[in-house]
């Protein structure tokens, strides 16, 4: 009985709900007509105008600001063009500056001494061959030419030297008589590339007399009395200074002392496979080359032998250098020494910046160095106690013969000339094994 009294009642109040909506339309729409009447030009149309007064105003703000920027723009602009040319104007010195922090920052890590430099000069790391066919690197790379070290001398060493090579001597007027035999052996030989460091003005008439190729330095106070008035000694410790201009340049210098005897042109028998190449002191194969010593401590009982490893001086008369870095710390190290306290033999410390190995408190240098031919760059020594003596020996003809063993220099080297050039074959006989 409930559900269909339900039904009816919910059918009888759908067209009470449908008349209440046409109602409601037809009082809209007679309201939207009465505001028509009154309101012909809409209800917003003051509040329009405001709208379109406000976007005025904000794009003449927008124009005013565009307008601003230009000109800061342009501002700009003109600072930085000031700016540009600032800079262009310091260019020379930016660039001037950034050369010393080069050279600054090179001479740090050359300082530093360690292996891993040693590394990046030779290049990058490499594996390692198969037994027996692993090769060190022996030659360090010449230096880049600096001509702007000593112009002067640049031009001079032009025209002077061969394949970037020459003979160098240093001489004052107190050696001017052995120089006057070493120059003429020279021409002998039929050696161009030879050019003398002349230390006086008496030593410059020599050179343009005997037409020989010459370079005066300009003057130094700190060495200038040492070079003018020195004796043999004084006058070979000048030239670690002096000779380091000339490997700078990018040339290889054979250091001559005066008390030489040329027989043969040098250059042919050097192997410029290392940084130094230098004649020896020694007498035999074993002091020449390096022997192993035999130390005996008899207090030590079982231990009492202890080996050594020995080899006489490189002779700081007469040696090569090529035109490298290490090279060139070599006269650094050695000229440093020489110039302070206590006073020093500089063959004496040529030798021992050349062989003491790094040690706490000490880097060592890392150069490469060669003994040449002890019979072909010959000591007085060998020459008077071993070579004249026996008849074999007499017929090689060395490149060169060092006076370095005796005091009597002069005679000795004029009868070398005598022996090896004019065939006097008892011109050597006169004089004794050592100074007598």
């Amino acid at each position: 009985m409930a559900g269909p009294i339900s039904r009816r009642s919910t059918s009888a109040s759908q067209p009470v709900r449908g008349s209440r909506i046409v109602v409601a339309i037809v009082i809209g729409v007679l309201i939207g007509c009465i505001l028509a009447l009154l309101y012909p030009h809409g209800l917003f149309s003051g509040d329009s105008d405001s709208g379109s007064e406000f976007q005025n105003r904000r794009l003449t703000k927008s124009n005013l600001q565009i307008g601003s920027t230009s000109c800061e723009s342009s501002e700009r602009v003109s600072m930085l063009k000031a700016d540009i040319a600032d800079l262009s104007s310091t260019n020379d010195e930016l660039k001037k500056q950034i050369r010393e922090l080069t050279q600054k920052l090179q001479a740090a890590e050359q300082k530093n001494g360690q292996a891993e430099q040693q590394v990046v000069v030779v290049g990058e790391p490499q594996k390692a061959g198969p037994f027996g066919t692993v090769k060190g690197i022996r030659t360090n790379p010449t230096v880049l030419p600096d001509e702007t070290v000593n112009p002067r001398l640049a031009k001079i060493l032009e025209k002077v030297a061969v394949k970037k090579e020459l003979i160098v001597s240093l001489a004052n007027s107190n050696v001017k008589a052995m120089l006057e035999v070493s120059v003429s052996s020279i021409k002998k030989a039929g050696i161009t590339n030879y050019l003398v460091v002349a230390l006086d003005d008496g030593i410059v008439d020599f050179c343009k007399e005997n037409d020989v190729a010459f370079y005066m330095r300009d003057p130094d106070e700190g060495i200038d009395s040492v070079a003018k008035t020195g004796g043999n000694h004084a006058v070979s410790g000048l030239k670690f200074r002096i000779l380091r201009e000339f490997l700078q340049l990018g040339y290889g210098v054979l250091l001559s002392d005066v008390d030489i005897v040329y027989i043969q042109n040098p250059f042919d028998h050097i192997y410029r496979d290392s940084d130094v190449e230098s004649m020896s002191d020694g007498h035999d194969n074993m002091t020449a080359y390096g022997y192993n010593d035999v130390f005996d401590e008899p207090a030590m009982g079982w231990a009492r032998y202890a080996h050594t490893i020995r080899i006489w001086v490189y002779n700081s008369g007469f040696f090569y250098l090529r035109p490298t870095i290490p090279a060139i710390e070599l006269l650094d190290r050695v000229a440093d020494r020489l110039s302070h306290p206590p006073p020093a033999w500089d063959q004496a410390v040529f030798n021992e910046e050349l062989f003491f190995p790094s040690h706490p408190g000490y880097i060592g240098l890392h150069a490469s160095k060669r003994t040449m031919d002890r019979y072909l760059f010959m000591n007085s020594k060998a020459l008077f106690k071993e070579v004249r003596k026996d008849a074999h020996l007499k017929k090689l003809k060395p490149v060169i013969v060092h006076i370095n063993y005796h005091p009597d220099k002069l005679p000795r080297m004029k009868a070398v000339v005598e022996f090896y050039f004019n065939g006097k074959q008892d011109a050597l006989d006169a004089f004794p094994d050592g100074s007598g």
